[in-house]
């Protein structure tokens, strides 16, 4: 599996902001994460967010991304990797099939815990009301980690 992209968000665009417009914090995209067993990824807006949370780490298929701007028609100007709102984006791997599942990446460990399902937010990162009707099914992965270690993205 490769690492495509990593991202990580100081604070939260969109939970919690029902009803009103999304936040404003950045989404940096990193060379490097460090994962922190049982907490989350230091620097991220879900670290320490609440005891045995199952989204500690989220991962998004560079594939599914890439089918997603076509089927949809994005103009290249808005192909932003980011607005999956996911923490990693791999390359190679089938992440349905890592539901409940454990699995080592970089030697760092996780447990799939669940589908990342997509909500009406997604229309608005992604520019098209299309957006997540198309990807249910194809959210991405929430996981928990399992051991202490640092992802980085492949070259």
């Amino acid at each position: 599996m490769r690492i495509r992209h990593l991202f990580i968000s100081p604070g939260h665009n969109y939970r919690g902001h029902h009803g009103g417009p999304p936040g404003q914090h950045p989404i940096l995209a990193v060379e490097a994460i460090e994962c922190v067993a049982g907490r989350g990824i230091r620097g991220d807006r879900y670290f320490d967010h609440q005891p045995d949370f199952k989204g500690q780490i989220t991962f998004f298929a560079w594939e599914t991304l890439t089918a997603l701007w076509q089927a949809l028609g994005l103009p290249p100007d808005q192909r932003d990797p980011a607005a999956t709102r996911r923490n990693v984006l791999t390359e190679g791997a089938d992440l349905n099939a890592l539901i409940g599942v454990e699995f080592e990446i970089q030697g760092v460990r996780f447990l799939g815990t669940e589908e990342c399902r997509p909500c009406y937010w997604m229309n608005q990162a992604f520019r098209d009301a299309r957006a997540e009707a198309w990807l249910k099914g194809r959210g991405g992965l929430r996981a928990k980690i399992l051991s202490d270690g640092w992802l980085r993205r492949d070259a």
